[in-house]
């Protein structure tokens, strides 16, 4: 079952990026070109309606195979908690000695 997620998953990004890479960016430099691009099939809008669709659904079923995914992992895995195997501090520890002060140069003192 993992296995197959994880194909799909692998497929559904791969799908997305190219999807994500045809649609025309805001300044209209990049992207599928003008309305002919599709060779009649779609106008401009609706082919630019289209792809937003298409990318918004790949999105989607990509982050319910990453939730199944971690579903799946987590399933066989052990409910305890790192903070109940952590060893119980018992005592106090003891207070820190003062710190040494630094030795400087002696100077002498005025007569």
């Amino acid at each position: 079952m993992q296995t197959l997620l994880f194909v799909a998953e692998l497929i559904i990004a791969v799908a997305l990026i190219g999807f994500v890479l045809l649609q025309r960016s805001e300044g209209g430099a990049l992207g599928m070109g003008g309305g002919g691009g599709m060779g009649g099939l779609f106008t401009a809008r609706g082919a630019a309606d289209t792809l937003t669709r298409t990318t918004a659904i790949l999105a989607f079923l990509f982050f319910v195979t990453c939730i199944a995914l971690n579903i799946l992992a987590l399933r066989g895995r052990d409910q305890t908690s790192i903070l109940d195997s952590a060893p119980a501090a018992t005592s106090i520890p003891a207070k820190p000695a003062a710190p040494a002060l630094p030795v400087g140069p002696s100077v002498p003192k005025p007569q």
